[in-house]
């Protein structure tokens, strides 16, 4: 009988490494990796390869027997970056000694790496994600290699989560690797996910030992392979406090390693010596690590309170605490460290007389600092917030003391109602401002989205409140605003009414509503001009003669604003359709899609949409103003954008290892003609199912400049050609409750960053998505390589505009988007009255893909067209003004 051999994997740099029965624990190097580090990812993009040289050399010295090597970032040419990164590695004996590890979600990148890396290398890695047939190509591919290559568990379904799970995807895996391709078993590792515990999620509860059990299933039943994984994301709960973190990587290795985990991704300098740990947190965390208790979560979480601060890693300036009371408390504020604000209130209320001088006096005097240092651009919107957060640990702390003294209240300068208006489900704006107001002594009477205006008058009158603050995103919002500034005058009410959000201008609250109303109407553009606003608003003494002043300011901006508008001069529909953008249907190109009909898109990792990500607007929510990166490096705000967008980094983190947001998107490509000019016929198998509406520009232009409609870009029906066009709605799910779950613990700073991360990744989700159809699933740009600054320039062939927006301003459409690929039925996003998606992080429009296809704006309209258009779409005139009235030539 034949006696089975068991084979040993074999990699190699300039020297061997052999992994077999006898071997230690293989650990792979991981700061070399562009998404994992972000000096390296600087001196990458900065081109400072001697310097990232340093890192790997850095990596060899401290033990890595293998080097991880990731240039995926959206900023950086990853394929020319690995190949001349290995290239240099290839010229340093004492890195190239050992082997590489080629780690890309882009299979461009890793051909690029295997074709000149030395020696036997490992590929991170291939999965069934997107089906058997692209994995067998790329084993097949890596095979003929001569590489190793890491298996993550994952299919088509998803991630694997659980025990069973992890070992049915190996098995496959396996079965298809070795049967069907032939790979030599002991080049296989496989990547069984390491999450999270200690969670508070009772999901979570079994992650380690599904992970441990999984691992010694695998090593017993598939012959060969080996094991491996990212250690640091066991002990993600419990960022920042590094002692706790090193014993979970010590205690979870110590029984993963018996299971038979052989090689993984761990930082030596995070790690502690089994033996060493002390005994009590020893218990707490292998109780955790092994589930051995239904309360280990918890206890574990009291229990490491007790030993934050005491990592060998990181000192923490703490010679504050050596001032006095108010400065300690005052520093607190400015600097937002809430960990010690508990204690100071407490030994203030014990010195006061009441413990509302607390407030009036300690807290006030630290908030006072901090509002004159934002007015005095020396803090800067994200600071502010984490103040408002000690603010509000502070007074949640003294509440139930001065409840209990009867008759005792803090008297802030004056009550606010916040809303944002019905139909529109947008708050990162209003919820900015009322945190600032809050810090600034201001009561907030915070309703939330899609408050009617009944709702609103109603609360204002019950809670006496001293201004109402009205946000909108969407356009119809605009129209909510008018209606309830003529409802506050019918009801003779006489409080301030302040305007924001996106479509709010100056233009429109002083020409729509303050004509509608006699008291104060301002439009506030920005949160760091609420507090003065208001402050004058609210003066006794002098807000007479503001709002005066006021209402001067506005009827002079009016008059001017209206005497603009009519200086230009517009033609009608008929004459614009004449002027209409001209493309020689004989001889440009029409692509077919290859996968025409309507897909959904729903086990979508977060961690492919990062690079996608575009950070500028991101900063703008936040007031800083900048384009990214170079924001980072300000002279003025860079080093408050470059905290922000640190800790940005750290909660997607966070989000994706704990899967807090979930991605999906529905999205169809069919058969298209524009009929009657501006309509466009959308179609399945020849049988129209649809009709999109669209708009012309009407503004007279000079001789030879079209007049541009949407519809131009597709083939008219008379030109006998089948033309094509696509729609989509991306929407990410979660963000309402993240963001609620921090508002639970009165940290309204993450909860706005929750929602401003959620928006980023909706659009890049929009962008992702549209790269996939260009390349993938319409095709139509196959051999397209552009970078994310690229691509957020726009740079791309075709274009995917959304209604609501400058070329298709009617938010009506949306309608037919949801009907065609029925949105709401199969992925949740739902509309509003208002047409506002619901979760707000939400991206729908079309795809066009003809070479000529351009964005473009609108403009005004003149009535003919709007009743044209309200003919066509079967609607009345009435209905037409009211979703296109800021478009229309008054």
């Amino acid at each position: 009988m034949k006696v089975k051999q068991t084979k040993y994997m074999r990699l190699s740099g300039l020297e061997p490494l052999i992994l077999n029965e006898n071997s230690n624990f293989i650990n792979v190097g991981e700061r070399t990796n562009v998404a994992g580090s972000r000096k390296f990812l600087r001196l990458i993009k900065e081109e400072k390869f001697d310097e990232a040289l340093d890192i790997a050399r850095h990596q060899v010295d401290g033990g890595a027997q293998i080097v991880d090597i990731n240039m995926d970032d959206g900023l950086i040419d990853g394929k020319e970056a690995m190949v001349r990164f290995l290239n240099l590695i290839a010229a340093e004996p004492d890195i190239c000694r050992v082997p590489m590890m080629i780690d890309s979600s882009k299979w461009e990148i890793i051909e690029a790496g295997l074709q000149v890396v030395q020696g036997k290398c490992v590929v991170n890695s291939i999965s069934l994600k997107e089906g058997e047939e692209k994995f067998i190509w790329e084993a097949t591919q890596i095979k003929r290699y001569g590489a190793a290559v890491i298996v993550m568990a994952f299919d088509e379904v998803g991630q694997a989560d659980n025990y069973e799970r992890r070992i049915e995807i190996a098995k496959r895996s396996y079965d298809i690797l070795v049967n069907k391709v032939n790979f030599p078993s002991e080049d296989i590792i496989f990547d069984l996910n390491i999450f999270p515990v200690a969670t508070g999620m009772d999901e979570h509860r079994k992650n380690a030992i599904d992970f441990i059990e999984a691992t010694r299933w695998v090593r017993q039943n598939l012959e060969n392979v080996s094991v491996s994984g990212g250690v640091s994301n066991v002990s993600f709960s419990f960022r920042g406090n590094n002692t706790v973190r090193e014993a979970m990587h010590s205690v979870f290795l110590y029984y993963a390693i018996q299971a038979g985990m052989n090689m993984g991704i761990v930082n030596p300098a995070m790690l502690e010596v089994y033996d060493d740990i002390p005994k009590d947190l020893l218990e707490h965390i292998e109780d955790v690590i092994l589930d051995r208790r239904d309360d280990a979560t918890e206890r574990l979480l009291d229990f490491a309170e007790t030993v934050k601060g005491t990592s060998k890693e990181k000192t923490v300036d703490l010679s504050w605490r050596e001032n006095p009371l108010q400065e300690r408390i005052t520093h607190a504020l400015v600097k937002g460290i809430d960990a010690f604000i508990i204690e100071d209130v407490e030994q203030a209320r014990q010195e006061a007389t009441k413990p509302i001088e607390v407030i009036e006096g300690h807290l006030m005097i630290g908030m006072n600092v901090v509002g004159d240092l934002f007015g005095a651009g020396k803090m800067f919107l994200p600071q502010v917030v984490k103040s408002a957060r000690v603010m509000k640990k502070a007074v949640g702390y003294l509440n139930p003391f001065i409840e209990a003294e009867k008759g005792e209240e803090q008297q802030a300068l004056g009550k606010i109602l916040m809303a944002t208006v019905k139909g529109d489900v947008h708050d990162i704006g209003k919820n900015i401002v009322s945190v600032v107001l809050g810090c600034n002594n201001y009561e907030i009477v915070d309703l939330g989205v899609m408050v009617p205006p009944e709702k609103i008058i109603e609360t204002a009158k019950r809670e006496n409140v001293d201004a109402i603050g009205l946000s909108g995103l969407i356009t119809p919002s605009l129209d909510e605003m008018v209606y309830l500034a003529k409802e506050m005058e019918r009801q003779n009410l006489d409080l301030p009414l302040l305007i924001g959000g996106a479509t709010t201008s100056k233009a429109h609250t002083a020409v729509k509503i303050d004509t509608q109303y006699k008291n104060a109407v301002v439009h506030v553009n920005d949160a760091s001009r609420a507090v003065t606003v208001v402050g004058d608003l609210l003066n006794k003494k002098t807000s007479n003669t503001y709002v005066a002043k006021l209402k001067k300011d506005y009827d002079e901006f009016r008059t001017k604003f209206l005497k603009r508008g009519k200086e230009k001069s517009y033609i009608s529909i008929n004459e614009a359709r004449k002027r209409k953008y001209k493309i020689d249907w004989n001889s440009t190109e029409i692509v077919k899609p290859k996968e025409l009909g309507i897909q959904t898109l729903e086990q979508l990792s977060l961690k492919e949409l990062v690079p996608f990500i575009d950070w500028s607007p991101f900063f703008r929510s936040w007031d800083l103003h900048g384009k990214f990166p170079d924001i980072l490096s300000d002279k003025i705000v860079g080093e408050q954008a470059s905290v922000l967008y640190n800790e940005a980094q750290e909660m997607i983190k966070e989000i994706i290892a704990k899967q807090l947001l979930k991605p999906k998107a529905v999205f169809g490509l069919f058969e298209a003609n524009t009929i009657n000019e501006d309509d466009i016929s959308i179609k399945k198998k020849g049988i129209e199912v649809a009709v999109f509406r669209t708009l012309r520009q009407q503004l007279k232009k000079r001789e030879g400049i079209p007049n541009i409609a949407l519809s131009d870009f597709v083939a008219p029906e008379e030109s006998k050609k089948t033309d094509y066009m696509g729609a989509f709605c991306v929407g990410i799910f979660g963000a309402q409750e993240l963001a609620e779950s921090y508002k639970v613990q009165e940290d309204d700073y993450n909860a706005i960053m929750a929602q401003a991360i959620a928006d980023r990744f909706a659009e890049a989700f929009a962008e992702y998505l549209h790269k996939q159809i260009r390349t993938k699933h319409w095709g139509y740009a196959s051999d397209e390589t552009l970078s994310n600054d690229e691509l957020i320039k726009e740079n791309y062939k075709g274009i995917r505009p959304a209604p609501g927006y400058p070329a298709c301003p009617d938010h009506l459409e949306k309608d037919t988007i949801w009907s065609l690929l029925d949105v709401e039925n199969k992925i949740g996003v739902q509309l509003t009255e208002s047409k506002a998606m619901w979760p707000a992080a939400a991206v729908s429009g079309y795809y066009f893909a003809n070479k000529e296809a351009k964005y473009f704006g609108l403009g005004k309209i003149t009535d003919d067209q709007l009743t044209d258009y309200a003919n066509r779409k079967g609607i009345t005139k009435a209905k037409a003004r009211k979703w296109l009235h800021p478009n229309l030539a008054e």
